[in-house]
């Protein structure tokens, strides 16, 4: 299974927006986001062997290319490559999901609720603290560097437990990222709309699959 790297954008604070104006278009891209991801699941669950590096890899371009697009104020094209980035990722986990459904019919009911509750929670949490948690970032950065180390090297290595161990690890670095990320999206100015969604996104996209990964081989 993919797991997928971060882009933390620092885009800087341009005249102010209001906070409320902000949060409901950040949410609004990452609802359509989110749509655009099912289909894509949906498109690639025939997809077989080493099939989805390929939309996976357009998918990491799409992330590089909305925050180009962005900083150059092209909103459009950055909003187009997001809802295009959703879709492809979407296509490169589709016959996961699918193969985890068919463990267990009910894993992807569970693990969509459980994200939504996991998000709710700590996204809450980091709207609601006053201190800018963005010193964080760095942390989180490192942290998610090793996870992704740790699961090539399960690759080859039969480590005990590694499995659960890799899942828990998993929800705690990106549940830091959903409570810094909320918690920036307080101080955001609005050219930071979409990076944020990207990142709220990606955040919501791997904690799904981890949360299937742990429903589907409990």
């Amino acid at each position: 299974m993919p797991d997928f790297s971060r882009i933390i954008q620092g885009a800087p604070v341009p005249a102010p927006v209001s906070v409320n104006a902000i949060f409901g278009r950040v949410m609004g891209l990452v609802a359509v986001t989110v749509a655009f991801c099912a289909v894509g699941v949906w498109i690639g669950k025939d997809l077989t062997g080493w099939q989805w590096f390929v939309p996976w890899l357009f998918a990491l371009g799409c992330i590089f290319g909305l925050n180009a697009a962005n900083n150059a104020g092209n909103r459009g094209l950055a909003v187009g490559l997001l809802f295009v980035m959703g879709l492809l990722l979407g296509v490169s986990v589709g016959s996961t999901v699918y193969y985890y459904a068919t463990i267990d019919p009910n894993a992807v009911t569970e693990a969509t609720a459980a994200t939504a509750l996991f998000t709710l929670a700590l996204g809450a949490g980091g709207y609601a603290t006053r201190k800018d948690l963005s010193f964080l970032y760095r942390g989180l950065f490192w942290a998610l560097l090793a996870l992704i180390g740790f699961g090539f090297v399960m690759i080859f290595i039969r480590i005990p437990g590694g499995s659960m161990i890799y899942s828990v690890l998993g929800l705690i670095i990106f549940g830091g990222y959903i409570i810094v990320d909320f918690n920036r999206l307080k101080r955001a100015g609005g050219e930071e709309a979409i990076p944020l969604a990207c990142g709220i996104f990606l955040d919501i996209f791997n904690v799904i699959l981890i949360f299937l990964r742990i429903f589907a081989r409990r």
